[in-house]
């Protein structure tokens, strides 16, 4: 769980936007104090949950204590006085309802900085102002069952950069030359815009859905599934961000798939009433579960609804009815199990990261062979079908015998359905997220060939990027849509020879005002910028 930071100065809470993180060119860190610092416990779950897990600066790794025991503490030695002026304290599930913080000059006196009795979990970011060599953490009632534990325990003084986000981006990770300041300034001003664009309460009983205003339909899967991500991702600057996202789901949980009912109907009318088959779509259920998972992180799962078993849930129904049973390539749908379409999939849906969340939260590895498959199937298209550029068709078939781009009409369109186009379009964004997260992920490789190829097709211009290729690159369909150039923003970012041609990009897109009639382009673009601005966080 990594839930909306708040600024606490005493008891007063308040949201962030600017300032964050340093935002100009790679990017960079504030020094954490209690990085390696030397760390005692009350307590240990096990020996593989001990406290120096919370001060190594990895988020995936983390101090648990026992269970089921009030109080417990974890004590930093910061090894010298420190002038401290904020403390972030980033919790797993197991989060502490009541707290309190305290500063020791020699670690026997002990001086109050601050305490709660309505802590909810997720990040904590508590503003304090005083010198010391020593920090406690008590927890003294549990939000849970368990213990108490913590991903993180960091400590930021004065006259330092402000601590960056809590994104994990791999050292290195380009981010756009502006200041970070004007790449908040142009996120939240872009998400109003899709906010009043898109969201709406039309179909009453509490729900919230997003409309897609070009789509076939009224209101469609995907867009439910983004919805719900960007509501949990800009939770931090947005107080109404957790009411859109329960009203989404709620949404999405009244309107079932008629054959695996743990998965969402994919379309809707404009009556709210779900159409076409009602079945699902394996994009949707994707992004949803990915969506649930980041809610859970954000704010916890003891709210309204139980966002994580909500999530597992959906993620056992995907494995069941939306991925096929040999080759472990995402099926289209949960009607896909038979016939030609079978054999088919949607590169679009294979997003490693969303593969490699699924994993840690079941503890299944079968996530892992799903995302193997995955990967393996992008490196075999780009040698066999796209060595010069790296592109992807929307759809491929034979995924038992031959793997290839879709011949004729597959699902949607008898021209583009084997061509980079409208569904993969949205590859260098769903593939660059996991190459700047994940050390050695074989996306890097991939989206870098990407990369590459657009950035020499253009001249380095933005503006020449198309609405379409062939997979040996011959422009299919002219035009410009921020569902094309803004993916490529991420690809960049994955490419350290490539902060001028990211800057470009960036200034695209902070130049494209998102249109009222483009919802597919518009949650691209604010999805895409979330991760420029460096407020993406893995789920």
């Amino acid at each position: 769980m990594n839930g909306s930071p708040r600024l606490i100065t005493g008891v007063v809470v308040t949201t962030l936007l600017a300032g964050l993180c340093v935002g100009a060119g790679t990017a960079s860190a504030a020094a954490n104090l209690a990085l390696g610092a030397n760390v005692s416990t009350s307590s240990a779950e096990d020996a593989s949950l001990a406290g120096p897990s919370a001060v190594d600066g990895n988020t995936g790794t983390r101090w648990a204590s026992a269970e089921g025991a009030d109080p417990q503490w974890i004590q930093l030695d910061l090894r010298a006085a420190k002038d401290i002026r904020q403390i972030r304290l980033n919790w797993e599930a197991a989060y502490a309802r009541a707290y309190r913080l305290e500063a020791s000059d020699d670690g026997t006196t002990w001086r109050a900085l601050h305490s709660t009795s309505a802590g909810d979990g997720g990040l904590d970011e508590i503003s304090v102002s005083t010198t010391a060599r020593h920090l406690r953490l008590t927890g003294t009632q549990r939000g849970t069952a368990y213990g108490y534990s913590l991903w993180e325990f960091e400590v930021y003084g004065a006259g330092s950069q402000e601590p960056p986000p809590a994104n994990g981006y791999l050292p290195g990770t380009l981010r756009p030359s502006v200041s970070q300041a004007e790449q908040d300034q142009v996120l939240s001003r872009y998400y109003q815009q899709w906010k009043t664009n898109f969201l709406t309460t039309s179909c009453g009983g509490g729900q919230w859905a997003v409309r897609s205003v070009d789509a076939d339909h009224a209101f469609v899967g995907e867009g439910q599934g983004y919805g719900m991500t960007i509501s949990a991702l800009m939770a931090e600057v947005d107080p109404q961000a957790r009411t859109v996202f329960d009203g989404i789901l709620r949404f999405v949980k009244n309107h079932p798939s008629v054959i695996d009912r743990d998965l969402h109907a994919a379309e809707q009318n404009p009556d709210c009433v779900s159409v076409n088959g009602s079945d699902s779509a394996t994009d949707a259920d994707l992004e949803i579960a990915y969506a649930l998972l980041l809610a859970d992180r954000r704010w916890g799962s003891g709210g309204a609804y139980n966002y994580r078993q909500e999530a597992l849930r959906i993620i056992a129904a995907i494995k069941r009815s939306e991925v096929h049973s040999g080759n472990k390539l995402p099926l289209v749908a949960d009607w896909a199990s038979s016939g030609s379409h079978n054999n088919g999939s949607r590169s679009s849906d294979w997003m490693p990261g969303h593969f490699r969340a699924f994993a840690k939260a079941t503890g299944d590895s079968f996530w892992h062979s799903v995302r193997g498959a995955t990967e393996n199937a992008v490196t075999r298209l780009q040698q066999q079908f796209a060595p010069n550029t790296g592109l992807l068709p929307d759809f491929v078939q034979d995924t038992q015998s031959a793997l290839r781009p879709a011949i004729g009409k597959f699902l949607e369109n008898e021209v583009t359905d084997g061509k980079y186009s409208w569904n993969a379009c949205r590859d260098p964004w769903r593939l660059g997220v996991d190459a700047i997260t994940v050390s050695g992920s074989a996306a890097q490789a991939q989206v870098r060939k990407m990369n590459a190829w657009i950035k020499q097709a253009t001249g380095g211009d933005p503006n020449r990027i198309a609405k379409g290729y062939d997979l040996n690159g011959t422009v299919v369909e002219s035009g410009s849509s921020a569902a094309f150039f803004a993916p490529f923003a991420v690809a960049a970012m994955a490419d350290p020879g490539s902060q001028a041609w990211l800057d470009r990009l960036w200034a695209k897109l902070a130049s494209t005002s998102l249109s009222s009639t483009d919802y597919y382009a518009s949650s691209i673009q604010v999805q895409v910028l979330l991760v420029l601005a460096g407020r993406y966080v893995a789920a």
